[in-house]
């Protein structure tokens, strides 16, 4: 069994405690995060990373400003600010911080001077991060069993970056459709694209699906294409971190050339998400902010200079996919096919809060 991505560790008190990504897969260690700074840290490096897990991370951030004054809501506050300056395009982050903010919203409408340690800020905060939590399990596992039919009959997945039990609270996203899928076809193979320039593919969806059982290759981003043309894979599935009103989606850069080779294949293009991931104040993708990293990742990957000194780095780290690339979008509430904004909004019942709200 996988550990657990991230938990919290004691009562109102306690602490967050995360696997650090950035050491797999030659080390699986755990960090520990006592201050919201100490969990920013941990968002804006990747120690966690994936749009759910950086939601729930940020929220359990928030419960560590309120640990050793926990009615202080102007810190709360103010840590919730904070936390979401971390990282820009995944919008579950801003999701999970605007329900924190409605905790303290309620928290300060109904505060009176008899407010009881069991009914402090802290117990408040900590229990919607915990339901967030909670309610990110619960959607991974449906995702799984509303995306496994469409792989049904799949001899070879593939799948781009990684949206697995690593990058949720358990489970993941696109890898929950795999898992599910593998129950009933343990010949599954999935073949996951290295993702460069940080190697989340061969680094962390390639030692979480050998750590599970499931057969696993892994390819250079280059390879997708001729792989499709051998015919070893018949679905791509992959993740997102935030999905318009249309359907367009954002995921790790390189998703959007494996949508196009995916289309002149014959190749069924499926992105999995929980409706958490759609941002419905968005009408396309060309209103979703993509992050912009450090050179670094590209010029000096792991510490090795790949790019000569001074030449000029261009890092996005996601890029958008447009709805008539995706065959559908399996979410938590049902399947949405064909991808277009009058489906989604059938599915998606309320559009999520944004960095603004």
């Amino acid at each position: 069994m996988l550990p657990q991505t991230l938990e919290w560790i004691g009562g109102p008190r306690g602490h967050l405690r995360l696997i650090d990504q950035t050491l797999l897969p030659e080390r699986l260690e755990m960090i520990d995060c006592w201050t919201p700074e100490d969990a920013w840290q941990a968002i804006k490096r990747l120690a966690v990373r994936g749009a759910p897990a950086i939601g729930i991370a940020a929220a359990y951030g928030v419960c560590l400003a309120v640990r050793e004054d926990p009615r202080n809501v102007a810190s709360a506050r103010a840590a919730a600010d904070y936390l979401a300056t971390s990282r820009p395009t995944a919008v579950n982050l801003f999701w999970a911080l605007d329900r924190i903010r409605r905790v303290l919203d309620r928290y300060e409408e109904n505060a009176t001077s008899d407010h009881s340690e069991d009914d402090s800020l802290a117990a408040e905060l900590l229990r919607e991060a915990v339901e967030i939590h909670e309610e990110d399990r619960r959607r991974c596992h449906s995702i799984g069993r509303w995306g496994a039919p469409l792989i049904a009959g799949c001899r070879g997945v593939l799948t781009h970056c990684n949206a697995g039990a690593l990058a949720t609270s358990e489970y993941g996203t696109a890898l929950a459709v795999i898992y599910q899928a593998h129950r009933s076809n343990p010949q599954l193979e999935v073949y996951a694209d290295e993702t460069r320039p940080l190697l989340q593919g061969a680094r962390l969806t390639a030692w979480e699906l050998q750590q599970s059982g499931v057969d696993v290759t892994v390819i250079c981003d280059s390879m997708a294409a001729q792989v499709m043309r051998e015919g070893r894979v018949q679905a791509v599935v992959v993740g997102a971190d935030r999905i318009a009103a249309n359907g367009d989606a954002a995921n790790k850069i390189g998703t959007y050339a494996v949508a196009i080779a995916a289309r002149h294949h014959g190749i069924p293009f499926y992105v999995a998400a929980p409706t958490s991931t759609f941002d419905l104040t968005l009408p396309s993708g060309d209103a979703i902010p993509i992050e912009q990293r450090e050179p670094e990742e590209v010029a000096q990957p792991f510490g090795v200079r790949t790019v000569p000194a001074g030449v000029a780095i261009y890092n996005p780290a996601f890029d958008v996919t447009p709805n008539e690339l995706i065959t559908a979008i399996i979410t938590d509430q049902g399947v949405i096919q064909p991808v277009d904004a009058a489906q989604v909004a059938a599915v998606v019942a309320e559009p999520t809060p944004t960095a603004a709200g």
